[in-house]
């Protein structure tokens, strides 16, 4: 017998940062879901301000933050998600799983979840088809270039600058940060119809948390009919990438849960665009030097492996502002950037990054202020999740489609200048080249 849906909520999340929280609110909102992406975990009040929700989201900061900051302040975050009542609560990760044991550990954020939520098990489902991820025997792979790497030989995701990934195995990876029990359902499995019987197996050998292969959307699909069944009985806490999410949206709309695809337009384009990158991506370096080249004036603020002192860096940043906003007054489109390409390893250099992230966000509202500007694009995860919390905005809505897992959104902030404020949050992998073009022009 097929699991209906519930009235009310269907599904809540949490982002581990920005980027991946927009990516997940373009998943639900184009597939018929109405979601609302709070930067804080909501009031009842501030839930009531969108009415006709089936999924909240809360934009965090925990891929950038330690194990010790993670005990401190996700537990107050799923209390209040499973205060919520939906079946499906997430904790949304990157599809490239980057983490740590002392930055952004997913293995600690699955121990409180598990706690939190009372849960049988965590499932874990990171296998991304439509953001070329697939997970085959417990093993992550990545698209780069339209070419499949395992993730410890991904180009730039095995040196990845504060989380580099040296272990293809989920579960492995997993063991360096939490004694979690792990457990996997495998792809031989699926293909045998056996998922079922194997993940009760895995249960009754003790495992605390399961990996889920997935390497196409029969695997996912499979995997949310398994999840499904036990959301509605018992609320779900789960760790994942947006892979998750459009399983459980397939398999909705099969049992009639969700009737609605939203047939979105890309949005009119603007006279003048504002990106602030912090991405170190080679994705995103070929981005900019495509906006250089189409008219964009690029201008550097030196990253953060200069060292240089505030005083030297406002120095320079008081240049660069200066131009860009003369830039801005003419017309013309700017991005302001902080690296291309990769930088030297640093995993040490946590608070540098934050009070970085955050410095380059004021720097942007001052921008915005001034400048009038009223579309920007902040690429990166760690500056979109630093940076983006300057700008005052007390929540985000889906806006129109541009490329996969990076939407236009429209921000909320009553009473603020910047309240409507169009923004595009873009991890460093995602995008076309020409990117920021599309971002401007609309196309």
């Amino acid at each position: 017998m097929m699991a209906p849906a519930p009235p009310g909520l269907l599904y809540n999340y949490y982002g581990d940062d920005f980027t991946g929280s927009t990516d997940v609110l373009e998943a639900l909102e184009t597939h018929g879901v109405p979601t609302v992406l709070f930067t804080h975990p909501p009031t009842d009040l501030e839930i009531r301000a969108f009415p006709g929700c089936r999924s909240i989201g809360i934009a965090g900061e925990s891929r950038s933050r330690s194990p010790e900051w993670m005990t401190e302040n996700l537990p107050q975050v799923f209390a209040r998600m499973r205060a919520l009542g939906a079946p499906v609560n997430h904790y949304k990760v990157c599809s490239t799983f980057d983490s740590a044991p002392e930055v952004g550990s997913i293995g600690r954020a699955m121990e409180l979840g598990r706690v939190a939520f009372d849960a049988e098990f965590v499932p874990v489902v990171v296998g991304a088809p439509q953001l070329g991820r697939a997970v085959v025997f417990g093993n992550l792979f990545a698209a780069a270039e339209g070419v499949m790497y395992r993730i410890d030989r991904h180009p730039t995701m095995r040196q990845h600058p504060v989380t580099a990934m040296t272990e293809a195995d989920l579960r492995l990876h997993l063991a360096k940060q939490t004694p979690t029990r792990m457990g996997l359902v495998d792809l031989a499995a699926f293909q045998a119809g056996r998922a079922q019987e194997q993940l009760q197996s895995q249960l009754a050998s003790g495992a605390e948390a399961i990996v889920f292969d997935g390497c196409g959307d029969a695997t996912l699909d499979e995997t949310a009919r398994l999840l499904w069944e036990r959301a509605i009985e018992r609320a779900l806490f789960a760790v994942g990438s947006s892979g998750l999410t459009y399983g459980l949206l397939r398999h909705w709309r099969r049992l009639g849960c969700i009737d609605t695809v939203l047939q979105s337009e890309p949005p009119a384009g603007v006279d003048r665009l504002l990106v602030l990158s912090g991405s170190c991506s080679p994705i995103t370096e070929k981005q900019i030097r495509r906006a250089a080249q189409d008219g964009f004036v690029a201008l550097h603020m030196a990253g953060s492996e200069h060292r240089a002192g505030p005083e030297q860096r406002n120095a320079l940043w008081k240049t660069q502002s200066a131009r860009a906003l003369e830039a801005l007054a003419q017309g013309r489109s700017v991005v302001l950037y902080t690296a291309l390409g990769p930088q030297p390893l640093n995993p040490t250099d946590l608070e540098h990054g934050e009070e970085f992230g955050a410095a380059l966000g004021n720097r942007l509202r001052e921008l915005l202020l001034i400048s009038g500007v009223r579309r920007v694009v902040v690429a990166g995860g760690d500056t979109s999740t630093h940076a983006v919390k300057q700008l005052g905005l007390d929540a985000l809505t889906f806006a129109a489609p541009l490329s996969p897992g990076a939407p236009l959104c429209r921000g909320h902030a009553v009473g603020s200048p910047l309240d409507g404020l169009q923004l595009v949050l873009k991890g460093g992998q995602i995008g076309p080249e020409a990117f920021f073009v599309q971002v401007r022009d609309g196309r």
